[in-house]
Order: structure tokens, then sequence, then C-alpha cells
């Protein structure tokens, strides 16, 4: 088990019961994601916590594979999944280093709140890119700290050291798009609820 996956284990409780620090904003992208979606869909979820999106998400689409490092996180989804009567969303602990699919697999793939907690970002871009269809989409959600208070880094990597807080990597959204870019993305919506949150962004492979 990584220092990540204890992390979120540990937390799992605790993080299952916060709610969502900006209703509105959230509705707003569940929405604008929905508008990408269509009953024929396979989706991955990378990241997917304790299966809210999913949960959210899974009506509209075929199938929804969701995967998290925490067995915990897991296994909190697999209880709102039951508890909804969902039958078309499959569970497993899972790394998007880890996860295994052949390419052109996926019509959409969400990473949401994850990307700043990845060792190497740019690699987990360019997985999503070969798993995808073309013309498939990739909807994330990243907390973009480049350029914020260096006291934040500093806690943020204290934190780690100590082994109260998980990886946390700081890039700019600059940084991300031209990631996606690189990777062969076009970007087809960009929104940042406010200029301390996080943004939000549909991109799209070409085909």
């Amino acid at each position: 088990m990584s220092e990540s996956s204890r992390f979120w284990d540990w937390i799992a409780k605790r993080y299952a019961k916060t709610p969502v620090a900006d209703e509105a904003a959230y509705q707003t992208k569940l929405q604008v994601t929905r508008d990408y979606l269509r009953p024929d869909m396979e989706v991955l979820e990378f990241g997917c916590g304790t299966g809210s999106t999913a949960v959210a998400h899974a009506p509209n689409v075929k199938h929804i594979q969701a995967i998290d490092i925490s067995a915990k996180m897991v296994a909190i989804a697999q209880e709102k999944v039951a508890a909804n009567n969902i039958t078309n969303v499959t569970l497993e602990q899972s790394s998007i280093s880890e996860f295994t699919a052949h390419d052109q697999t996926f019509d959409a793939v969400f990473g949401l709140s994850i990307l700043h907690l990845l060792n190497d970002r740019e690699a987990a871009i360019a997985k999503v890119y070969k798993m995808l269809k073309p013309g498939g989409v990739f909807v994330s959600r990243t907390a973009c700290l480049g350029g914020t208070m260096p006291i934040l880094s500093i806690i943020l990597r204290m934190g780690r050291f100590l082994g109260l807080l998980p990886l946390v990597r700081f890039f700019t959204k600059k940084e991300l798009e031209d990631n996606l870019t690189d990777a062969g993305f076009h970007i087809d919506h960009l929104w940042q609820p406010g200029e301390d949150k996080a943004v939000f962004i549909v991109a799209k492979k070409p085909g």
C-alpha cells in the first residue's frame, strides 16, 4: 500500500461526510459534463473517491469503470452504488498508472480533483489520450496551485514529510492547458468559478 493510499484510507469516512464546498459550481460542472454524454458511452473515472460523480452520471451512459487507490473510498462508493440500485458502475481499487485498458476503449474519461495529486500528471494525460476513442472527451477538475503563496507549498511539503498530507504538485493553469494540448487534446471548455478555485476543463481528442 502506498503512502497516498494510506492517507486516503485514513480520511475516507470523514471525506464522505464533508459537504461539497460550492454546490452551485458542482451542479454546473455536472450539467456541462452531461451535455457531452450519450447513452451508449463507455466511461472511465480515475480517482473516483466515494463515488458521488459516478452515481450522478450513471443514468446518462452505458457503463462507468470507476477506480481509486483507496480501498476504503472504493468501499464507500460501492455502498452508494448499491443504495441507489445502480447496475452500470464497476468499482476497482487501482491507480491510473496501474490501470490497464486497450487503446481507444473509452468515450469519456473523468479525472476530477486528481491531476494535482499525481506524481506524473503528464504520463496520466498521455495514457488517457490513448485510452479515449477519437472524438472522446477528458473531463477534469484540477487545483492549479502554481504561483500561490510560497508558505502553502512549505506547509503541504511538510505535511507530506510527516505523513499527514498526500502528495500535492504545484503547477499553473497555463501549464495544465499546455500538458493537455501537448498530448494532442483540444480544449473544448474551460471554466474557473473564481481566482482561487479549481479549473474545470473538457478536453477533446480529435476525430
